[in-house]
């Protein structure tokens, strides 16, 4: 008896599949369903994919590269929410509730991203049981990095500075040979994330750096030791 003939699908699809682990475990004929009318578009830095108040008609799935969700404050400073990447899911809420988009994403680097028609996101949530855990999941880990960054804000700087990279790096850091890495942010990003000025995050960085705590070359910054980075968190 002849094995079964593995799938077949285009390249663009398989390798959102592959990138995002909201994907995994999904029953073929689910995801078929869900990325029959996905388009795939690579977007270069400093890009608006979404606008606040724009209308929640699609979502997205970063295949690769970097996007940064932002708002403003009440006296109009940009504020930025969260910053994201390879695998991640966007603009799923405004699609759930029916309502216009709360937020704006930018591109922070030359991405990659596919869009999928929120009908069909919401098929997949309300048929495919696992979907919907995968779903909570990301909620209950979005609200659980916002409760811990409202517990530092009144936090001395290094402890916010330390906390931002930390919190990137629980997200979407990847374990090279010598640490973690992340990209290696314009300092007025990390500024806004962290909630203070842009001189104080550079001498902060400096001063982890000496201190061998976070090492920076280039596009990349690598956390060696975790744990020793969390202690400077007071």
């Amino acid at each position: 008896m002849e094995g079964t003939k593995p799938r077949e699908l285009n390249p663009d699809i398989q390798e959102l599949i592959d990138a995002a682990p909201f994907f995994q475990g999904l029953p073929d004929d689910a995801l078929d369903r869900l990325t029959s009318h996905a388009v795939i578009r690579s977007h270069p830095p400093n890009q608006v994919i979404l606008l606040e108040n724009d209308w929640g008609g699609s979502v997205y799935f970063i295949v690769d590269g970097w996007v940064k969700i932002r708002t403003y404050n009440l006296d109009g400073k940009e504020v930025t929410l969260n910053i994201i990447g390879k695998g991640e899911v966007f603009g799923e809420m405004a699609a759930l509730e029916e309502v216009p988009r709360s937020t704006d994403v930018i591109t922070l680097t030359t991405t990659k991203i596919s869009s999928v028609p929120a009908q069909d996101f919401v098929k997949l949530i309300t048929t495919e049981p696992l979907a919907g855990v995968r779903l909570a999941q990301l909620m209950a880990t979005r609200l659980r990095q916002v409760n811990r960054r409202l517990r530092l804000r009144e936090a001395d700087s290094m402890s916010r500075v330390s906390d931002t990279l930390l919190f990137l790096a629980e997200g979407q850091g990847k374990q090279g040979k010598q640490g973690i890495e992340i990209p290696n942010l314009p300092h007025r990003e990390l500024s806004s994330l962290s909630g203070l000025a842009r001189e104080t995050v550079t001498r902060v960085l400096t001063k982890l750096e000496k201190k061998g705590l976070i090492q920076r070359e280039h596009d990349v910054l690598r956390i060696p030791d975790k744990q020793k980075l969390e202690k400077t968190i007071t």
